[in-house]
């Protein structure tokens, strides 16, 4: 049998079930899509720091399979038109791949599906569960998080599956390596990508420095590599498994020891997998104003291009949020704190849909992941898991507890000429959703 397995966010040969599923095929051609932009926002697609990332993590993925005799195939276009083609092409006689949450995801692996005239399978990967591993139905799902983490935390995890020793052949065909991406890693955040990377990171936190033992206490600093773990941009595209992280976790506290700060590294992993089943089960909900069964709040109902501008290009009348705009287009990252300073400026002060602010994070972001996106940006206006209806953060106070000499903001400019309020049009009056 030969068979075609679609890599998506899973770019690693360790603890990828289905690519294990794989192995009895007499013949396999691995193809990888790049991504195609959302239609729904034109302020999406990639920036160059994240680009630059995806494609350092599939020359690694290119290096690691050539090593086993294999290769990846690296096409653009639409997986419902580009995988029928290729099935015809190569006789393949199944399709495999690993899900993806989203609208979006969904909507292509149906049209996909309807498409082929051979199998399509999808295999579990990346999260700490799977489905049937959970104690409730999808449909059942805690709308918060402290019910959704009290319910799973003490599940006993399956353990991460090593890589391969080896792999059926590739079919007879012209593979083509990655080119490099035009832009270089920025000296404020030099990560590569990759699963070798993503594991060296990950030895280097845990085991190497230590940095494990203080993590709650820092991973507010605002600078990347000053406190924060880093590991979210390698589980993004997959290049670590979660299961890897919190496997080298546990095997840390048996090790050595645990603390607050060990246990808070496994409880972030939990905020991911909420938002990973949260996006299964909200579906086209993820992406609405106020989804189904939300709270009733006042939300704008027009866009202001101007005030939007400033905010994507750090030049509003708030320094620390500047320069943490500034920060996410030069690097590709934003601390967790920066990221909910900056989202709260543009949900509050500036009165905007937080859409338009969590489509801009998704072009630039390393670790951008259509969950963890677009329910944090839900969290922070108030319509998504935060059982208290939003936040407001208050600015001056931020600044003060998390850059109170100001370093940062001189570091990336944030202090910008005082720009002129905007008269608001009748047509932009915020409405309450019904």
């Amino acid at each position: 049998m030969r068979k075609l397995y679609w890599f998506q966010n899973d770019l690693r040969l360790s603890d990828n079930p289905g690519l294990r599923a794989q192995m009895d095929a007499e013949g396999l051609l691995l193809v990888y899509l790049l991504p195609v932009n959302r239609p729904w926002c034109n302020t999406t697609g990639m920036g160059g720091q994240r680009e630059r990332f995806l494609r350092e993590s599939l020359q690694s993925l290119q290096q690691s399979l050539s090593a086993l005799g294999q290769n990846l195939l690296v096409l653009e276009g639409s997986p419902e038109l580009v995988i029928p083609d290729l099935v015809r092409d190569y006789s393949i006689d199944a399709v495999a791949t690993s899900p993806v949450p989203g609208y979006y995801e969904r909507k292509t692996l149906n049209l996909l599906r309807s498409r082929l005239k051979v199998p399509l399978l999808v295999h579990g990967s990346n999260t700490l569960f799977d489905r049937g591993d959970l104690p409730f139905a999808l449909t059942d799902l805690p709308r918060h998080f402290t019910p959704f983490r009290q319910a799973v935390e003490n599940l006993q995890m399956r353990p991460a599956l090593a890589s391969p020793a080896s792999l059926p052949p590739p079919p007879a065909l012209r593979f083509h390596s990655v080119p490099p991406a035009p832009v270089k890693p920025h000296t404020a955040l030099p990560i590569r990508g990759g699963s070798e990377n993503g594991h060296r990171r990950l030895r280097q936190f845990v085991f190497d420095e230590k940095s494990i033992l203080v993590y709650k206490q820092t991973r507010n600093c605002l600078d990347g590599l000053d406190g924060s773990s880093t590991l979210s941009p390698w589980l993004a595209n997959g290049s670590l498994s979660p299961r890897e992280v919190a496997q080298a976790v546990r095997e840390f506290e048996a090790a050595h020891t645990s603390n607050e700060s060990t246990y808070w590294l496994l409880f972030e992993l939990l905020w991911r997998e909420f938002f990973h089943w949260h996006a299964l089960r909200d579906d086209v909900s993820l992406f609405r104003l106020r989804p189904a069964g939300g709270r009733k709040r006042l939300h704008n109902c027009t866009f202001e291009p101007r005030s939007y501008a400033r905010w994507c290009s750090g030049s509003t009348d708030y320094p620390l949020v500047n320069a943490l705009m500034r920060q996410l287009v030069a690097t590709g990252w934003i601390s967790n704190r920066g990221r909910q300073i900056a989202a709260s400026c543009l949900v509050n002060e500036l009165g905007l849909d937080w859409r338009y602010g969590a489509a801009f994070f998704e072009k630039h972001l390393l670790d951008y992941d259509v969950a963890s996106n677009y329910g944090n940006w839900q969290y922070i206006a108030g319509v998504g898991a935060d059982p208290r209806g939003g936040r407001h953060f208050n600015l001056e106070k931020q600044a003060q507890e998390h850059d109170p000499k100001g370093i940062f903001v001189e570091k990336w400019q944030g202090r910008q000429p005082i720009q002129p309020e905007f008269v608001t049009d009748a047509a932009d009056w915020p409405i309450l959703e019904e």
